[in-house]
């Protein structure tokens, strides 16, 4: 393990983050699920990213060890300020960057808006955008009771592998990060709407031609919450973008096929 956790107060919240390795500056978002944090999100690719660059992965607002926050009306907002914030705290003009599910949509998001805060020189975005599955996996993610079987029902919807989901330790750490004093809470309330409210940009609605960055889509062969062909599609919609599938994998490539996206996340930052 080559990274240290540092901290920081980024307009007025506490903003943990690990930090590796040195030259350009690489950022890290990690997804939205109950007990999600850098650690557990990027732990497996983290070390040989830190090779060639200088990696930033925060726990964002609500997760891991940064502030929990309740925000019931911009929760995605917040926390794109967040992580704008600690950029410039950290003084990174420009980076590439790489986000999983949540982390992915948060960078798509605001790459598509009227005036991005990220300060992306190129991204890329694994399994998240466009719509997600309605089945017993998104079920798991949306209705997590706060329970180590709850957990387990989440780390299943996450893998394909199913070793493991049956890996009771491994399934310990992410429940234990769920129930983190606030953090339950902080999650839960993003998933709060009032019956017939639609977020602005949410899925089809985000204006995804607006995107002006080089963007990689990539995609798990055997994503349980991602409709089949979802990365080569959105591309379409994405001017100059590409997509990927990386075979045997699910929504958190990184971690389930760590090589494979390391080499293809290198080789598309290192791309002219």
């Amino acid at each position: 393990m080559s990274w240290m956790r540092r901290s920081a107060t980024v307009d007025g919240l506490e903003t943990s983050y690990l930090e590796a390795g040195s030259g350009d500056p690489l950022v890290l978002l990690h997804g939205g699920e109950f007990g999600a944090s850098a650690e557990l999100g990027w732990e497996r690719v983290i070390d040989s990213l830190a090779r060639t660059h200088r990696v930033i992965a925060p726990d964002i607002l609500g997760f891991g060890e940064s502030a929990k926050v309740v925000d019931f009306v911009d929760g995605r907002g917040i926390r794109l300020r967040q992580v704008a914030a600690l950029c410039a705290h950290l003084g990174i003009v420009k980076a590439d960057f790489v986000g999983n599910s949540m982390g992915a949509v948060m960078l798509l998001v605001d790459a598509a808006s009227e005036s991005p805060i990220l300060p992306v020189r190129r991204m890329v975005a694994m399994c998240g955008g466009g719509e997600i599955l309605q089945n017993e996996h998104s079920t798991a993610l949306f209705e997590y009771d706060a329970t180590f079987e709850g957990m387990r029902r989440i780390v299943r919807a996450l893998f394909l592998d199913p070793s493991v989901p049956a890996d009771d330790a491994y399934v310990q750490r992410r429940y234990d990060s769920s129930v983190r004093p606030g953090a339950w809470e902080s999650v839960a309330a993003a998933r709060f709407r009032r019956p017939g409210y639609q977020s602005a940009g949410a899925g089809s609605e985000v204006p995804y031609g607006r995107i002006a960055v080089p963007t990689l889509l990539v995609e798990g062969a055997g994503d349980k919450l991602k409709p089949h062909g979802w990365a080569a599609a959105l591309a379409e919609q994405i001017p100059g973008s590409s997509s990927t599938v990386v075979e045997g994998a699910g929504h958190c490539p990184q971690l389930e096929r760590p090589d494979a996206v390391v080499s293809l996340v290198i080789e598309w930052m290192e791309a002219p």
